[in-house]
């Protein structure tokens, strides 16, 4: 589904990311997590091309992202994005944010978008807010309202960029339930999360990150119970 082929980015001197080599097939779900400043978000932004990158490729089912401005356009309407802060549109309704991009991008009829939206707003136990704006709902709320938005755009690919990190600890639950549902469901999830409880019940593969490397991707019962690496095990001692 997802490759990353040596893949080096730079912010002005800083070498962000050195030689990523990633492989994501249909289906898995992987969380990537490590200290602050490791690269992670950075990572799945360049999977969509949020980030530009100075070296390396990424292809999204054998597709590159930097065949032409119209392949990265394409390409984005298949993978589903969710950021830290929400990014909702204030002066729209809750079903204004979820129907305007299926609407506008993939030229669907306002009722069939309004149907749909409606469907994932149930799915994500939201339906009852669907006429409120987003400043009169929890910021719990406002992240399922985020996922459910992205998931109208019907993506092959879920990217998750800390998606808990910004909300109170009593609504990071709410959230964490609705993303392991979509991961029982089979949807191709990569996750940039702390959340270890959720990473050890969802993830295929745990990946994690320092100084803008890979230096582990193990299966769940090996990422905690046998790591190998003396930096993960030191990261494992400080978080769990």
């Amino acid at each position: 589904m997802i490759k990353v082929t040596k893949l080096n980015k730079w912010f002005d001197d800083f070498h962000v990311l050195k030689n990523i080599n990633l492989s994501i097939q249909k289906g898995e779900r992987v969380v990537v997590c490590g200290p602050s400043g490791s690269g992670k978000s950075t990572l799945i932004r360049c999977m969509n091309y949020l980030e530009e990158f100075q070296e390396g490729s990424v292809a999204i089912e054998g597709k590159s992202i930097l065949d032409s401005l119209e392949e990265i356009e394409k390409i984005r309407q298949d993978v589903g994005m969710v950021f830290q802060h929400f990014n909702l549109f204030p002066h729209l309704t809750i079903l204004e944010n979820l129907t305007l991009a299926p609407t506008l991008v993939r030229n669907i009829s306002k009722d069939d978008a309004k149907t749909k939206a409606m469907e994932y707003l149930s799915k994500v136990k939201i339906s009852s807010e669907a006429n409120k704006y987003p400043n009169q709902i929890s910021g719990g709320q406002k992240q399922r309202v985020a996922i459910a938005r992205s998931l109208c755009m019907n993506p092959k690919v879920m990217l998750f960029d800390e998606p808990t990190s910004a909300l109170d600890p009593e609504m990071v639950k709410e959230v964490l339930e609705v993303m392991t549902d979509l991961a029982k469901e089979g949807m191709t999830m990569i996750c940039v999360t702390h959340e270890m409880g959720f990473a050890r019940e969802v993830a295929d593969r745990i990946i994690f990150m320092d100084h803008g490397e890979i230096i582990a991707d193990l299966p769940p019962d090996q990422f905690f119970d046998r790591p190998d690496n003396p930096r993960l095990k030191e990261f494992l001692s400080q978080i769990l």
